[in-house]
């Protein structure tokens, strides 16, 4: 139904830079929100910023000041500009989207679904 697709993971040395990118298709009227979270190793699943309709944009306190998300609402498309990378960054990052309606019935009846990336790895390592 709804397919999210992420781009520009890699490996990076410790202040660089990567830029990730995301892309929703699929049968998709409105998505509320689109973000990126991310997976470290021995670790849960966690935010690390979100924009919603309004793109109005939330972070975790530590990628604030380091990392800007930004998000195209007529191409349900999600970026994530993440600058002076740190080691404790490297995890797999997921694009998610959260509260997609399929199409004007489903906004009216309130049904949505959320949908995550498969994940793309990022390593900041010297």
């Amino acid at each position: 139904q709804v397919q999210l697709v992420e781009s520009g993971g890699g490996l990076v040395q410790p202040g660089g830079s990567l830029r990730l990118s995301c892309a929703a298709s699929g049968n998709i009227f409105s998505i509320n929100t689109m973000g990126w979270y991310r997976q470290a190793p021995g670790k849960q699943r966690e935010l690390v910023a979100v924009v919603d309709f309004n793109s109005r944009p939330k972070y975790a306190e530590s990628v604030k000041g380091r990392f800007a998300i930004s998000r195209d609402i007529a191409k349900n498309t999600v970026d994530l500009q993440m600058d002076s990378l740190k080691p404790e960054d490297t995890a797999v990052y997921y694009c998610n989207a959260g509260r997609v309606f399929l199409d004007y019935s489903d906004y009216e009846s309130h049904r949505s679904l959320d949908a995550w990336g498969q994940g793309t790895l990022v390593t900041v390592s010297s």
